[in-house]
């Protein structure tokens, strides 16, 4: 039984200590805890600190501006921090996305770079972050999204960009070369919160490699939102290329398309067409005829892309078209007329300078002259019936300048004169109604 009780408080000695209750680790918590009575929970009122951006489906956007409007409007205010140095995202890193990069970069700005084509290791070497995906792009939140896509693609390209992913406040550029077009798409696409600035610079990579200085710079604040911090924003874009020497120039988007309609796609349009007569180098080249030559080499440079877009999205381009076509049709009528003037002295045999009357062909000999001068394919024909010493009778409709003009008569023994014609005409034609194969071109008294 000592034994047993031994053991027992043996047992009793060595059992192992109960773990304490965690009310026993916090028992001074829990003791201050029991002290005071809890307090009655207080309502704060909502801040929203930041938003990503201004979209209708915005669930934060809608709050603030409904329940909040002077905070919201403050917050409009202070963004973004006004700062000399941007952030820009070029969306089309192609050839004059790369060239404006070069200058952003060497100005000390931050330059991201998206675009459909890998150009990684271009961008790498001029100091630009590139992005394969826009969305990653847009989560770095750039203070300007500087759009250098083509004319065509820029609508498809706008509409594909993740505008939520970006801050409410972002600026949105452009540098195509129309205005309107670009514009309306920015209104139509861009919440109201996105500020816009539709530019252009008037010059590319060959024509501003040496330099920006003197060359044209046309832009128009479209949309600049309210805060200091927004317009310094605006202003150091523009102060880019004002640093580099550009002639800054203001204007409205739709006044800019009026002017570039008759210089910019003139030019184009010229160029193109001189390409399609292939001028070649000579070695007496005149300097207009070298002028002409650079003129091909500069347009021939840009794509045809390019040009069909001065075309399509310039109102204005069609009404200079038109005018081009009809410029080279009048100064081409007026060379036919002197030299039909020639043609008509020759074929008539006037008997005194200045007389309006058409006369008849005199001898072989006029004959031969007029054969010489009757170039045109339109006088082929003529030519041939002459070579078979036969020469038809004409109907002779004179257009516009011609008065009183007698039609020749139906029998090839009458003879046909116009009295009283104006010495020239701006247009005619000649019908042939029958051919006489015998008639004998040395007889006044046949035609």
């Amino acid at each position: 039984m000592a034994t047993l009780s031994s053991s027992s408080s043996t047992t009793s000695l060595h059992s192992p200590t109960p773990k304490p209750s965690p009310l026993h680790l916090s028992s001074p918590s829990l003791h201050s805890l029991l002290r005071h009575r809890p307090r009655p929970l207080r309502l704060r009122r909502l801040t929203i600190r930041s938003i990503d951006a201004a979209q209708p489906f915005d669930l934060e956007s809608k709050l603030s501006q409904q329940y909040f409007p002077r905070q919201h409007q403050q917050q409009q205010q202070q963004q973004p921090p006004m700062i000399n140095k941007l952030k820009i995202g070029i969306i089309g890193f192609g050839n004059f996305g790369q060239f404006l990069a070069k200058t952003l970069v060497r100005q000390g700005h931050v330059v991201l770079a998206h675009s459909r084509s890998d150009h990684s290791d271009i961008a790498r070497s001029l100091g630009v972050r590139f992005f394969q995906d826009p969305n990653d792009l847009c989560e770095d939140h750039p203070d300007v999204i500087l759009l250098c896509t083509s004319i065509i693609s820029t609508e498809s390209v706008l509409k594909s960009l993740p505008l939520g992913r970006l801050r409410r406040s972002t600026l949105f550029v452009d540098v195509l070369s129309v205005k309107e077009f670009p514009r309306n798409l920015f209104l139509k696409y861009l919440e109201p919160d996105f500020d816009i600035l539709c530019t252009h610079p008037m010059f590319g990579p060959e024509s501003g490699k040496d330099g920006w200085s003197g060359l044209p710079f046309v832009y128009d604040k479209v949309r600049v939102g309210k805060g200091e911090g927004r317009e310094k924003r605006v202003e150091a874009f523009i102060d880019v290329f004002r640093r580099e020497g550009c002639e800054m120039v203001e204007m409205s988007c739709a006044e800019h398309d009026d002017h570039a309609a008759g210089s910019q796609f003139i030019t184009h349009l010229v160029g193109r067409v001189l390409q399609g007569m292939e001028l070649r180098d000579t070695p007496i080249n005149t300097k207009g005829y070298k002028s002409m030559l650079d003129l091909v080499e500069n347009t021939s440079k840009d794509s045809f892309e390019l040009f069909y877009g001065l075309f399509l999205y310039n109102k204005n381009a069609m009404e200079q078209l038109e005018r081009m076509d009809l410029a080279f049709e009048m100064v081409t009528r007026q060379l036919i007329e002197r030299m039909h003037a020639l043609v008509r002295k020759q074929l008539v045999g006037l008997e005194e300078e200045g007389s309006d009357a058409i006369g008849l062909v005199k001898g072989k000999e006029k004959v031969e002259k007029v054969k010489k001068l009757l170039s045109s394919r339109k006088n082929e024909i003529v030519v041939e019936k002459i070579e078979e010493s036969s020469f038809p009778r004409e109907e002779v409709v004179v257009e516009n300048h011609i008065e009183n003009v007698n039609k020749l008569s139906s029998t090839a023994n009458d003879i046909a004169r116009a009295e009283n014609g104006a010495a020239e005409a701006e247009n005619y034609t000649t019908k042939a109604d029958s051919i006489r194969s015998s008639s004998d071109m040395s007889d006044p008294n046949r035609c």
